[in-house]
């Protein structure tokens, strides 16, 4: 039964972070890439009924592009969710288990608050609830160390499995993404949208 409301399912991260093959995994839809990371400012979505999924475009500071270019990503991205909140029933945030501590304590050795950091506060402004989607453990030699620094680097107490609920290890090129897919089948769930649970492959 439609609820006669649009609902919207949001996926954030930055560039190469696997993003587009974790929307491939859980949708089976193949999405556009740009013809190299960081240059387009275009979200890719799948509509299914009144439920809209949203790919948004790749943020961070690529080598090459210039930096207006980044600024204006991450403006899209703020505005983009600001519009559209009351809409969105879930984000989630996609970052790369691998090379996520290293780029972070880079940003901060600089002086600067890193834009996973910023971005992950941000969304969890808002009412929906927000996932966290640890991409490429296959390729981490220290799992439970890495999840823990991660979680601790975004302000939540480790250890990671106290976030269960809330931090996902996966690998999308893997297809190991089942316990994120769980949880955003859920959140349709108890949105009382059982009817939407066929947008998932």
């Amino acid at each position: 039964m439609g609820s006669g409301r649009k609902l919207e399912i949001i996926f954030a991260g930055r560039s190469n972070v696997g993003k587009s093959t974790l929307f491939s995994r859980l949708f089976g839809v193949d999405v556009r890439k740009g013809k190299r990371p960081g240059t387009t400012i275009k979200p890719n979505f799948v509509e299914f009924k009144d439920l809209l999924i949203t790919d948004l475009p790749g943020f961070g500071y690529i080598s090459g592009v210039d930096r207006e270019f980044n600024e204006r990503v991450k403006d899209f991205i703020v505005h983009y969710i600001e519009r559209n909140a009351d809409r969105i029933i879930s984000a989630v945030q996609v970052v790369d288990g691998k090379s996520f501590i290293e780029v972070v304590e880079r940003w901060e050795r600089r002086g600067y608050i890193p834009i996973d950091i910023e971005m992950f506060e941000f969304l969890n402004e808002f009412e929906f609830d927000v996932f966290l989607a640890v991409n490429k453990m296959d390729r981490v030699e220290n799992p439970t160390k890495t999840l823990n620094e991660i979680v601790d680097k975004l302000g939540m107490i480790p250890p990671w499995t106290l976030w269960k609920h809330r931090v996902f290890p996966i690998s999308a090129k893997k297809g190991e993404v089942l316990p994120l897919k769980r949880a955003l089948m859920d959140i349709l769930i108890k949105a009382g949208r059982n009817d939407l649970l066929k947008v998932f492959k």
